[in-house]
């Protein structure tokens, strides 16, 4: 018969084997790290400059869709343009939880939705009418908050 590892010994070979494939992930990662480092550089671009944008298309609410083989990564040749017609970012408030408040643009649709045999009201909030960013929000919540019906 087999001998079978029992008790101290089989969590002591069980310590080591796992410390032994930190070791081998940690020095993998650094490889992998410094490869990267390498071909890294900072890139500076003055006015009229010419460039390609890279670009990642996106679904109608803001993710991105999954890069194919053929899709194309660049769209042409850009120039940096003069800076003189760039509009300052408006400055966002964020909350302890690093949340934003946004504010609702209105109510498209409202269903009822059974859960568990109760009535649970539902709003379809638009949140940016130029996107069409929308979700389904609890009809009691958004009554705090005013908004325009269609």
């Amino acid at each position: 018969m087999e001998y079978l590892m029992v008790g101290p010994e089989m969590l002591q070979e069980t310590k080591e084997k796992v410390e032994l494939i930190r070791e081998k992930l940690r020095a993998t990662q650094s490889r992998q790290k410094s490869y990267a480092d390498r071909r890294r550089r900072s890139l500076e671009f003055e006015v009229g400059d010419h460039v390609f944008l890279r670009v990642s298309r996106t679904t109608g609410v803001g993710r991105a869709l999954r890069a194919k083989k053929l899709t194309p990564k660049f769209i042409g040749q850009k120039y940096v343009p003069d800076s003189s017609h760039i509009i300052e970012p408006d400055v966002v408030e964020l909350r302890d939880n690093l949340s934003v408040e946004v504010p609702a643009a209105h109510i498209e649709d409202t269903r009822v939705k059974e859960l568990r045999g109760q009535s649970i009201q539902l709003v379809k909030v638009v949140w940016d009418p130029v996107t069409g960013d929308a979700t389904w929000e609890l009809e009691e919540r958004m009554r705090v908050v005013p908004l325009s019906f269609l």
